[in-house]
C-alpha cells in the first residue's frame, strides 16, 4: 500500500459510508462559524500600514509634544468654498454667515474661525471682531469698498493662504477660497479625536448639515470626512463585489455541472466557507481591512476549484457504469493527496505575507492560510459526502438526472485539443523546457522596473467613479465620495502645505551646549531637495523664536552674542534662561511650537522641493538628520509615505522568495513521501516560477504598481499557481504508474484533468476579476492581477509542465 494510502482510505470510507454523519457535523460547525460573524469588526486607511514604523512613532510624538498642526487635526472642519468669484462681496458674505451659522450651532462647539472673507470684513471694520459683526460689516460694505479691502490685503500671505493661486488682485477675483473652523473636542472621550471616525464624524456631519442648509457653494471638509469614507469603503465594494462573484460563478457552474442539484451543493459549500472564514476573524479578533476585501472572491474561486475536479473526477467514474460509492471512492481516493497538496501550497503561498511589515498584509495572510484548510475540509469531505448522499436518493427514486458528462470527454472539444500541447512537446521536451526557462529569466529581468507606490488617494475612490457604478442601482450603489475630488482641488488651487515638508523630531537635553549649534550646522549646505536659502537650509525651529525676538528687544540680543561663543547668532551656554526669555515674550507660541515643554525634545521644519522626488527627499532628510548632533528622526507624510513604499517592494520580495523556498521543500519532502519520488516537487515548481515572471512582466506593462495590496501578488500566484500543476502531476504520476508510458500519460492527464483545470481557471479568474468593481482602484488592480495569475498558471500546466514531466521521465522515471 501506498504511503498515505490509509488517511486516504479514512477519508473516502468516512465519505462513502457515513455521509449524513458528515453532513450534520458540517452543518453544526457552520452555526458555530456563523455566531462568530457578529464579531467582525472593520479598520481602514493609510494609519494601518504605518503605525509600526518609527517615522510613525515621530509623528505621533510631534503631534503629543508641539501639537496637531503637523498631523491631522481632528479638531478642525475645512470650508471650501468655489465659483467664479469667491471674493467677491456676495461670496465673502455667504461664507460669514456659513461660519455665525456654525458658530449658533451648539452641538458643534466651535471656538474659533477664520477665512479670507473675515480678514476682508476687519479690513473693512476694524471693530468687526466676531463673524456676526464681520457678516454685518460685509453687508453694508459696497462693492468698491470690498475690492478696494481685497486689493490692501493681496500682498499679506495670511490672506492669500486662504484664496486660490489664480487670485487676481488687480480686479479681485479668485474661483475658490478656504475658511477653518476648530471646535472644542476632548481627548479621551470614545474613540476622541486621536482615534479617527470617533466624536468627530459626528460633529463633521453635523457640520455638513449646517452648511449645507446655508445654500450656496461651500463644502465640508476634513479629517471625520476622510474617516467616514474609509470606513464606508468596505462595505459598499464587499455589497458589489460579492454579488457579482457568485452571480459569475454561477454561470460558469450551470456550464460546468449542467444540473441544477450539484449546483445546490456546490452553493451551499461555498457560503459555507465564507461564513467559516468570517466567523474565524471574529473569534479570533481580526478586522476586516481592504486587503481582506479580496479574499472571498478568491476563496469562492478556489472552492468551486475544487468541487469542479471532484465532480469531474466522479463523473469520470460514473459514465464508466460505476454505482455512485464506487464512483465517489475512486474520485476521493485520486483526489484526496491532491487537495492536500494543493491546500499546503497554496496556504504557504498566503501564509507568506506573514512576514509582511504591514499589520494588515500579516491579518490578510493568516485568514487566508487557515481559510484555505477551511476550504479543504468544505470540499475535501463535506462536498463529496452530500454529493453521495445526493445521488444515493436519486438513484432511490429515480430521480431526472442532467449533465453527467465529464469536462474534457475524449470526443469534447476540449478533450481533442489540451493533449496537442503533450504532441507539440514530445519530439524535444528539452528544448521546449530550455525556451521557457529562458522566457522566464527574460520576463524576470523585465519584470525589475515594477513601481511602487503608497497613498492616501491609493485607499479612496477616484475623483469620477465608471459609469457601471455610478448607474448601479439599490442597495447595491455606493454612497457619494467627494474626498479625492476636494483633494484634487486643493493641490490643483492652492499652494501645496504639508506635502512640501520634512519633519525632523529631535531627542535630547535642548539645554546642552550643542543643542542649538546642531539645528544650524546641520542646515548648512542642505542636499538639492531641500530649499536653500544662501547656503543654508530653510527651515523653522525654535531657533525662528530666538531670531524675531533679538531682531526686536536689543536686551535679548545682547544676551545671545554673550553666550555665542562661536559668533554665528547661536548661543550654546545659558540656555535655560534663554527659553525663560522666550516663553515670557510674545513669541511664546512659537517657541511652544518647536520646543517641547520638558525641553527634552524639539521639532525643526524643513522645506524641500515640491517637484522632488520622493524617494530623494527621503534619502536627503535621513543625511541631513544623520548631520544633527542630537537623535533625529525624519518624518512628515512624504517620509512617512516613502518608507511605506520601500518596504512593499521588500515585503514582495521576501514573501515571494519565502513561498518558493518553502513549498519547494513542502513538495520534495511530500512527493518523496508519498510517490517515493521527490524530484515531481521540482518538476511541479518549474510551470509555477515561468507564470510569476509572466505576472512581474505584466505588471510593468501595464503600469501596475506594488503597493499595499498588489504586493501579496507574487506569493499568492506560487499558492494558486501550484494548485493547477499539482493535479496535472498527480493525475500523470497515477496513469503513469499503471504501466503507460510517459508520454500517453499526459495524453490521458491533459484529456481528463486537463478539461477540469480548464473549468476552474475560467471560474477562479473570473471569480477573482469582479474585484475590479471595487470602488477604490488598488482592490481592482488586485483582482485584475489575481485574474492574470490564474489564467498563467493554467497555461503553464497545460504547456510548459508536459515537457517538464516528459524530461522528468527521461531522467528519473
Amino acid at each position: 500500500m501506498r504511503r498515505g494510502d490509509r488517511l486516504v482510505s479514512y477519508v473516502s470510507n468516512l465519505v462513502v459510508e457515513k455521509p449524513v454523519y458528515v453532513v450534520a457535523v458540517f452543518l453544526v460547525l457552520t452555526v458555530v462559524f456563523a455566531a462568530g460573524t457578529a464579531e467582525v469588526s472593520s479598520e481602514a486607511g493609510t494609519e494601518q500600514f504605518t503605525e509600526d514604523l518609527p517615522e510613525f512613532d515621530a509623528i505621533e510624538q510631534i503631534n503629543d509634544e508641539f501639537g496637531p498642526s503637523f498631523g491631522t487635526n481632528q479638531g478642525s472642519t475645512q470650508l471650501i468654498q468655489t465659483g467664479e468669484n469667491v471674493v467677491s462681496k456676495k461670496a465673502m458674505q455667504r461664507m460669514l454667515e456659513t461660519q455665525h451659522a456654525m458658530e449658533k450651532n451648539a452641538d458643534l462647539r466651535v471656538e474659533t474661525t477664520a477665512s479670507s472673507a473675515a480678514l476682508v470684513a476687519q479690513q473693512i471694520d476694524e471693530t468687526a471682531t466676531t463673524t456676526e459683526r464681520q457678516a454685518e460689516a460685509m453687508k453694508r460694505a459696497t462693492e468698491p469698498e470690498v475690492r478696494e479691502a481685497v486689493r490692501e490685503l493681496a500682498d499679506e500671505p495670511r490672506f492669500t493662504g486662504l484664496v486660490s493661486d489664480d487670485f487676481n488682485p488687480e480686479d479681485p477675483s479668485a474661483t475658490a477660497a478656504l475658511g477653518t473652523v476648530t471646535h472644542n473636542v476632548k481627548v479621551g472621550v470614545s474613540g476622541g479625536p486621536e482615534g479617527g471616525g470617533g466624536e468627530m464624524t459626528p460633529i463633521q456631519r453635523q457640520s455638513e448639515f449646517t452648511v449645507t442648509t446655508q445654500g450656496g457653494d461651500i463644502r465640508v471638509f476634513g479629517s471625520g470626512i476622510i474617516d467616514d469614507e474609509f470606513d464606508r469603503i468596505i462595505g459598499d465594494s464587499l455589497s458589489i463585489v460579492l454579488p457579482a462573484a457568485i452571480l459569475l460563478i454561477l454561470l460558469f457552474l450551470i456550464i460546468a455541472y449542467r444540473d441544477p442539484f450539484d449546483l445546490l451543493i456546490a452553493v451551499v459549500a461555498l457560503l459555507m466557507a465564507v461564513v467559516w472564514t468570517l466567523g474565524f476573524m471574529g473569534i479570533a479578533g481580526i478586522p476586516f481591512t481592504e486587503t481582506v476585501v479580496t479574499l472571498p472572491p478568491i476563496l469562492l474561486a478556489i472552492g468551486i476549484d475544487f468541487s469542479i475536479h471532484s465532480v469531474n473526477r466522479y463523473r469520470e467514474e460514473r459514465v464508466k457504469g460505476y454505482g455512485a460509492d464506487e464512483s465517489m471512492r475512486t474520485a476521493t481516493s485520486q483526489l484526496a493527496v491532491a487537495f492536500f497538496i494543493v491546500a499546503g501550497t497554496t496556504a504557504i503561498g498566503f501564509g507568506a505575507n506573514l512576514t509582511s511589515s504591514f499589520g494588515p498584509t500579516r491579518s490578510f495572510g493568516t485568514v487566508a492560510a487557515v481559510s484555505i484548510f477551511f476550504v479543504l475540509l468544505i470540499f475535501g469531505v463535506f462536498f463529496p459526502a452530500a454529493k453521495v448522499l445526493l445521488d444515493r436518493y436519486r438513484d432511490r427514486y429515480g430521480a431526472p438526472e442532467f449533465g453527467t458528462a465529464p469536462l474534457g470527454a475524449e470526443r469534447s472539444v476540449l478533450g481533442r485539443f489540451l493533449p496537442l500541447f503533450a504532441r507539440v512537446a514530445k519530439p524535444a521536451p528539452v528544448v521546449s523546457l530550455l525556451f521557457f526557462l529562458a522566457l522566464t529569466a527574460g520576463a524576470g529581468y523585465y519584470a525589475t522596473g515594477v513601481d511602487t507606490t503608497f497613498s492616501e488617494e491609493d485607499f479612496l475612490p477616484p475623483e469620477e467613479q465608471p459609469d457601471y457604478i455610478e448607474n448601479l442601482p439599490e442597495p447595491f450603489a455606493p454612497g457619494d465620495y467627494t474626498v479625492v475630488r476636494e483633494i484634487n482641488l486643493l493641490e490643483d488651487k492652492f499652494e501645496s502645505g504639508a506635502d512640501d515638508e520634512v519633519l525632523m523630531y529631535l531627542e535630547g537635553r535642548m539645554t546642552s551646549p550643542a543643542a542649538l549649534e546642531g539645528i544650524r550646522s546641520a542646515g548648512e549646505d542642505p542636499p538639492p531637495t531641500f530649499v536653500e536659502d544662501v547656503r543654508e537650509a530653510q527651515y523653522e525651529s525654535v531657533l525662528t523664536a530666538v531670531d524675531a525676538l533679538a531682531e526686536e528687544d536689543d536686551e535679548f540680543a545682547e544676551f545671545v552674542r554673550r553666550n555665542d561663543a562661536r559668533g554665528n547668532g547661536v548661543p550654546e551656554s545659558n540656555l535655560d534662561e534663554l527659553y525663560d526669555r522666550l516663553l515670557d515674550s510674545e513669541h511664546e507660541g512659537t517657541t511652544l511650537q518647536y520646543l517641547s515643554e520638558d525641553r527634552r525634545s524639539a521639532l525643526v521644519v524643513y522645506d524641500v522641493e515640491s517637484d522632488a522626488d520622493d524617494r530623494e527627499v527621503t534619502e536627503d532628510a535621513w543625511s541631513v538628520a544623520e548631520d544633527h548632533r542630537l537623535d533625529a528622526t525624519p518624518t512628515g507624510q512624504v517620509v512617512l509615505f516613502q518608507a511605506v513604499s520601500s518596504l512593499i517592494l521588500e515585503d514582495a520580495v521576501r514573501s515571494l522568495a519565502l513561498a518558493l523556498l518553502l513549498s519547494s521543500v513542502f513538495l520534495v519532502i511530500l512527493y518523496g513521501y508519498v510517490e517515493r519520488r521527490p524530484w515531481l516537487g521540482v518538476a511541479n515548481l518549474v510551470p509555477v516560477v515561468v507564470a510569476v515572471s509572466l505576472v512581474g512582466a505584466s505588471m510593468r506593462y501595464l503600469g501596475i504598481p506594488f503597493n499595499a495590496i498588489t504586493a501579496t501578488i507574487l506569493a499568492i500566484t506560487i499558492g494558486l499557481g501550484i494548485d493547477y500543476t499539482v493535479h496535472t502531476t498527480h493525475r500523470f504520476i497515477d496513469e503513469y504508474k499503471r504501466g503507460a508510458e510517459a508520454y500517453e500519460s499526459l495524453v490521458v492527464t491533459l484529456r481528463g484533468t486537463g478539461g477540469a483545470l480548464t473549468g476552474s481557471m475560467l471560474t477562479t479568474s473570473t471569480g477573482t476579476a469582479v474585484l475590479v468593481f471595487a470602488i477604490i482602484p488598488i482592490i481592482g488592480q488586485f483582482g485584475v492581477l489575481t485574474a492574470m495569475s490564474v489564467f498563467y498558471a493554467y497555461l503553464a500546466s497545460v504547456v510548459v509542465l508536459p515537457p517538464t514531466l516528459l524530461v522528468w521521465a527521461r531522467l528519473f522515471g
